[in-house]
């Protein structure tokens, strides 16, 4: 037994199945996960990292913008007070050039004037006196004035040695006798008369205006109602004179034959002095131009308002339209000569004078040198 049994085969012994192994599949789920959440993270911080390096550049965009305008208006300011400091400079420049200008025209003056003799300045004298006698009968209209400076020209002219002068001393008298043939204005006095016929107008009163009492009305006068001559009326006259009194305290006559001025109220009369003053004053400004027309115009329409609404029985009224008549007649504006013929003939001697003495200065030099 022992031997079959030995040359029996040998039992195979039966194969465990294998079981799976699931555990590298846990490790590359959890390396996986860790791989997403990390990369997640990294995304996040990436995000995060680019937004504000978004905002830092937006940052850095405003100060650039900041920094520019900054930058760029202390460049205008600059530029600005730049060119303020070159207007500066050249108006400093053109001051400068100007000062050396009026210095080296009071140096040649100066030594010309070292040159003058006393007849240059004798002439020069002459010739102010005659500017001074044009300025007053072209501008001022004063004929006194200027022919006082003609003939204190005429005397300075006397006291120098220049034979040259005759041709202007010849002139200066026949301009002297046309002055002298002309009658003065008295702007003075006629200013004076008007600015007094002003105060009257405001001296006059209601009373002084046309009222039912002015010339052309009737009632008043009683012609025929004489006394008798010798004594005391009779009693007929007497009786007729009630009898007409009564009738006229019924029975208003008026003349037809004139023009009928109406009454003013205080309001209109106020207004009737306003305006004669007004046209006084517009007299006084003609005087004072000597403009003789508007002189004339303003004096008619102030006689005319005279005489339209006051009566020319008041003694002020009467008083004021015998001046404003008297005004009238006067000439303001007077023909006046030409006098300026004298001072252009002075002016010729002066520069022939003058250009004699540069000419024997300058030869002298030449003989010096």
């Amino acid at each position: 037994m022992t031997e079959t049994t030995k040359q029996l085969p040998a039992p195979i012994a039966k194969e465990q199945p294998t079981r799976q192994k699931v555990w590298p599949i846990w490790v590359i789920a959890i390396i996986a996960l860790i791989s997403v959440v990390v990369l997640a993270l990294w995304n996040w911080q990436q995000w995060n990292g680019n937004q504000t390096t978004m905002q830092a550049l937006k940052s850095l965009q405003q100060d650039t913008a900041q920094l520019e305008s900054l930058y760029g208006d202390r460049g205008g300011q600059q530029s600005q007070r730049l060119q303020a400091l070159e207007d500066k400079l050249a108006s400093q420049r053109e001051l400068i050039a100007t000062q050396q200008r009026q210095i080296d025209h009071n140096a040649r003056e100066l030594l010309e004037a070292g040159n003058r003799t006393r007849t240059d300045w004798l002439l020069a004298e002459a010739e102010y006196l005659l500017r001074i006698a044009n300025q007053r009968l072209m501008i001022e209209k004063d004929i006194r004035g200027a022919l006082s400076a003609l003939e204190a020209a005429d005397d300075v002219l006397t006291e120098s040695d220049d034979i040259g002068v005759y041709p202007v001393r010849q002139q200066l008298a026949r301009e002297i006798l046309s002055l002298k043939g002309i009658s003065n204005v008295d702007r003075t006095g006629l200013y004076l008369t008007l600015e007094a016929a002003i105060d009257s107008v405001h001296q006059l009163t209601d009373q002084a205006l046309i009222s039912e009492q002015a010339p052309g009305f009737v009632g008043n006068s009683q012609p025929g109602a004489e006394p008798e001559e010798g004594g005391e009326p009779g009693m007929l006259i007497k009786g007729w004179r009630k009898f007409k009194s009564t009738l006229m305290q019924v029975v208003v006559v008026r003349r037809l034959d004139e023009s009928v001025k109406p009454l003013l109220s205080p309001d209109q009369s106020a207004y009737a002095r306003l305006n004669l003053q007004l046209m006084l004053e517009e007299a006084e400004m003609a005087v004072l131009r000597g403009n003789q027309p508007l002189y004339e115009r303003a004096l008619v329409k102030a006689q005319a308002a005279v005489e339209d609404w006051y009566d020319a029985s008041n003694p002020r009224v009467s008083a004021l339209t015998k001046t404003l008549g008297e005004l009238s007649a006067r000439n303001v504006a007077p023909d006046l000569p030409d006098i300026s013929k004298s001072l252009d003939l002075l002016k010729e001697r002066l520069a022939g004078r003058l250009s004699n003495s540069n000419g024997n200065s300058e030869a002298n030099g030449g003989r010096d040198s």
